[in-house]
């Protein structure tokens, strides 16, 4: 196992990239990488380069394509950790630890001459929990902005025109009525009746207000929701994007990443997905409050455990970490009736456990050693196909295992690493 990795040296990287026949490009499943792949992808296909995309849910799934051979003068880039074959010469990794795969993405594009979408690689950043316009991102804000692509506003970032729709849905906010719209919309009445193409700024700003008292004032909202409503009022709207605002654009490419790659990545190349990627938003979105919502909670020095019997893990323990915990790190354990192993909505005969952090030490370290302990008090009845897979991203890691493993395995596998 090993969750480190080396980002490719820019050098090397045009080089492999301008004289390659055919290029695979393999991403994490999460919406900076997705991010990342589409600003590559676009740039290859500018220079009539072919490629290939595809998605791994874990790091043992991206090793394994990368072991498959290549025909000669092909190229891979590796979104995100992997093992084995990814130190071979033809293959090329964006997998710091530091800063978003998107803006590793850009820089590798501008060296291939190709001018990057700033609004595409800013979605990215949203998505790794970064803030547009924040240190090295600065740069692609006022690019937008001089391109009338962003424009700054009052209210809330959802990806829709319809704030009710896109409230309700959206996994950056958590309220009383969030994963059901008619509750939404009876909660914001008062500041969303009428016409969404209608509203200006004061209508966007009433909205604002209210969503940030109903997160802030919830039955069980810890500190921590003050700070993360706020990351999500005054959102970047963008006139000619695909979503209503940068933020919703980001969290419908975290949505597809995890649920339907296939359509995430047709969204990042920039291909008319819109409504399929918005039904796979609405439906993750609705499961993931359903999960928070009955699920059970316990509360440790240093870490939240909730525990869920159904429902997309990764986007609950964002959420709980965000606006439901008392401490800055969230373990969320599902009963393995959850996600597929490849991230769609089928049933899993596997456990399945996600953690998030507000803090920011990398959990890489953390999830490969739960990972490592799983294997070791893995049931006698498991086989070897039904080994530890896990992930690693900014600030948040994912572990899929034999259902037979107590949960209070896991828990106490997490607590002794953190």
């Amino acid at each position: 196992m090993s969750t480190e990795g080396r980002s490719a040296e820019p050098a090397s990287a045009t080089s492999a990239l301008e004289s390659a026949g055919f290029v695979r490009l393999v991403a994490r499943a999460d919406g900076d990488a997705l991010a990342a792949s589409g600003l590559i992808a676009s740039a290859l296909a500018a220079a009539e380069t072919p490629f290939q995309v595809t998605v791994g849910r874990t790091i043992a799934e991206r090793s394994e394509r990368l072991r498959k051979p290549t025909g000669d003068g092909d190229a891979t880039v590796v979104v995100g950790t992997a093992d084995g074959a990814a130190d071979a010469d033809n293959v090329l990794r964006l997998a710091a630890t530091d800063r978003p795969a998107s803006l590793e993405a850009v820089d590798l594009v501008r060296d291939l001459g190709a001018t990057p979408d700033p609004v595409l690689a800013l979605a990215g950043v949203v998505a790794a929990g970064g803030e547009p316009g924040a240190g090295e991102s600065e740069w692609l804000v006022e690019t937008a902005r001089e391109r009338d692509l962003l424009e700054r506003r009052p209210g809330v970032a959802v990806p829709t025109a319809d704030p009710i729709d896109g409230l309700a849905h959206s996994t950056r906010v958590r309220a009383p009525w969030s994963g059901d719209p008619d509750a939404a919309r009876d909660a914001l009445a008062d500041a969303a009746d009428g016409d969404p193409a209608s509203f200006d700024a004061d209508d966007h700003r009433a909205i604002g207000s209210l969503v940030a008292l109903d997160a802030v004032g919830a039955e069980g909202a810890a500190d921590a929701a003050a700070a993360s409503i706020a990351r999500a009022l005054r959102p970047y709207a963008t006139p000619d994007g695909p979503f209503a605002t940068l933020g919703g654009f980001a969290d419908v490419l975290e949505a597809t990443a995890r649920t339907e790659p296939g359509t995430g990545t047709a969204l990042a190349m920039g291909h008319d997905v819109r409504e399929r990627a918005l039904e796979a938003w609405r439906e993750r979105g609705r499961r993931a409050h359903a999960a928070l919502e009955g699920a059970s909670t316990g509360r440790y020095d240093g870490l939240f455990v909730v525990g869920i019997d159904d429902g997309p893990v990764e986007a609950v323990a964002r959420l709980a970490a965000a606006y439901r915990s008392p401490e800055p790190t969230v373990l969320v354990v599902a009963n393995g009736e959850g996600q597929g192993p490849s991230g769609n909505q089928a049933p899993s005969d596997d456990g399945e456990a996600a953690i998030a952090t507000r803090e920011t030490d990398p959990l890489g370290a953390t999830v490969e050693g739960v990972a490592r302990d799983l294997e070791g008090a893995a049931p006698d009845s498991a086989t070897d196909a039904a080994g530890v897979d896990y992930d690693v991203g900014h600030r948040r890691g994912y572990l899929r295992y034999d259902p037979g493993t107590d949960e209070s395995t896991i828990i106490a596998a997490v607590r002794d690493l953190l």
